[in-house]
């Protein structure tokens, strides 16, 4: 028997490496040649696009508008099921995908890219399982899926109805000549256009030398993320090109494991340039402000505009702290536009105490949550009242007309966004700190004077099942807090001290 026809491409590599950006190039050129049926771009950054339940809706959608032949069927699908979207995994595959695609004469392509990044707590990818159990009905579609090669996803890739009809694509083990061929063209094709564009600079005759070029390449060790920061970094319109160029250049020279002293030295010396010229009598008040303004950018689970970012933290002018940091993070000039970063590996450099060595700028996870908790309760606390949007008596959501017109007038980013998250940041607080009883205070005075304002603003969000995950959250936590309290309180029970990881869980022996 021959070997099986590839149906599902795994593209994979280290962090850093250039997935992203191959999975958006192959898409474009893919739906340029009218053969892309689908994409989803999973983001830990985005609550909607790190959960697993939007991605077969959304697939599914992009299907029905690319095929009319499928928007037929699913439009069948839909009247015959229209809760399909809050049904299990499983059934919205079967239901969404699967269905139609069955009896549609169509081939396609689906690209998933960055699946790692969801929120999955199964052992092996619970996407992966359910692509193996319902691939075979499906042959006149191919999937095309970037991830990080880690256990979750190797172990879905292992089901056995995947093994045979899936090629592995890794990054990683491309030849280094090449790898670095491509970062040497991609250096100097991005400072040539530099240095066409800044008239403020004589960036003429040898610039960047080929030597500039080479002493990059081995620096970048082979890491597309280190080229694309260093490029944004020498860009800044705020400082002269050659000499941002020379600061990276005279880094000490990393050949660390996976190539990470590079990056770190990299981010450290964005970091302390930021800081730079921020003029204060009081360092330790400059660097706590400063990790206060980073550390919720790359904390909250949806990415919010500056303006939000103020407002939650009562800071004037958060863009003042953000604005040297450009080359890390995505900050548009419109103060009401989303602040997105520029790739996961700094927050993850910036949360690690094993990897930002420099405790100034260190974020410490667990603080940073209980602070951006207290803004938001605070916020809720100040801002929530009876029909905070003014609307007629008995009026019917429906009724209203440009109801999120209404929302950003009356409510705003901010006050959304606490609504919605401040029970995420709760979980992650430790239940055993400190800080437990500041925390308890904030909840019971939101809980006697706003509940119900809170419920009508989850209501006008049409996000009322926030309000029922909310609940359970805090439900947890609570009781979470009573075990320790008692176990405290007992000698006979001995709690093992440790930092709660996100599920809220710890480790506790009785003896």
């Amino acid at each position: 028997m021959g070997e099986k026809e590839k149906h599902i491409f795994w593209l994979n590599g280290l962090a850093g490496t250039g997935k992203s950006t191959i999975a958006q190039t192959f898409a474009e050129r893919m739906f340029a040649d009218g053969k892309l049926g689908a994409s989803f771009f999973c983001s830990r950054d985005f609550a909607n696009r790190s959960n697993l339940h939007a991605i077969f809706p959304t697939l599914a959608f992009q299907l029905a508008y690319r095929y009319p032949l499928f928007r037929n069927k699913l439009l069948q699908v839909l009247k015959a099921h229209p809760d399909v979207g809050h049904q299990s995994l499983c059934s919205q595959m079967e239901k969404l995908i699967v269905g139609p695609l069955k009896v549609v004469p169509i081939h396609t392509l689906i690209i998933i890219d960055a699946l790692d990044e969801c929120k999955d707590d199964e052992p092996a990818s619970a996407i992966l399982s359910i692509l193996s159990h319902y691939v075979d009905e499906i042959p006149n579609a191919k999937f095309f899926i970037t991830g990080r090669p880690e256990p979750q996803i190797r172990s879905g890739f292992r089901f056995p109805p995947l093994l045979p009809i899936t090629e592995v694509i890794k990054l990683h083990e491309v030849r280094p000549e090449v790898v670095n061929n491509d970062i040497g063209l991609f250096f100097q094709t991005q400072l040539d256009a530099l240095a066409k564009v800044r008239s403020d600079c004589d960036l003429r005759g040898d610039w960047p030398s080929p030597s500039d070029i080479e002493a990059l390449c081995k620096k970048a060790a082979g890491f597309f993320i280190y080229a694309a920061t260093v490029i944004k970094f020498v860009a800044s319109k705020y400082h002269k090109p050659t000499k941002q160029l020379n600061q990276i250049i005279s880094l000490p020279q990393n050949t660390s494991h996976e190539g990470r002293s590079g990056i770190d030295l990299l981010y450290t010396q964005v970091l302390e340039q930021a800081v730079k010229g921020m003029h204060t009598t009081d360092d330790k008040e400059l660097y706590s402000s400063f990790r206060t303004v980073v550390g919720v950018v790359i904390l909250v689970f949806n990415p919010l505009s500056t303006k939000a970012f103020s407002d939650l933290l009562k800071v004037p002018d958060i863009s003042t702290s953000l604005r040297p940091l450009h080359s890390l993070l995505l900050i548009p000039t419109s103060n009401i536009v989303p602040i997105h970063i520029f790739h996961k590996s700094f927050p993850d450099f910036l949360t690690d105490p094993g990897w930002c060595m420099d405790h100034r700028f260190f974020i410490d996870p667990p603080i940073h949550h209980r602070e951006i908790l207290l803004s938001c309760l605070n916020l809720m606390n100040k801002r929530l009242e009876r029909n905070i949007c003014k609307l007629d008596d008995y009026v019917s959501l429906s009724d209203v007309e440009d109801l999120p017109v209404c929302r950003a007038a009356y409510i705003g980013a901010a006050l959304e966004y606490a609504c919605c998250f401040w029970t995420n940041h709760l979980m992650r607080v430790p239940v055993s700190s400190s800080d437990v009883k500041v925390v308890h205070k904030a909840i019971s005075r939101f809980f006697k004077r706003h509940l119900l304002f809170w419920i009508e603003v989850l209501s006008l969000m049409e996000k009322l099942s926030a309000g029922v995950h909310a609940l359970n959250n805090i439900q947890q936590w609570y009781v979470l807090v009573s075990c320790v309290e008692h176990m405290l309180e007992n000698p006979s029970l001995h709690l093992f001290r440790q930092e709660l990881p996100a599920s809220g869980q710890m480790t506790v022996s009785v003896s």
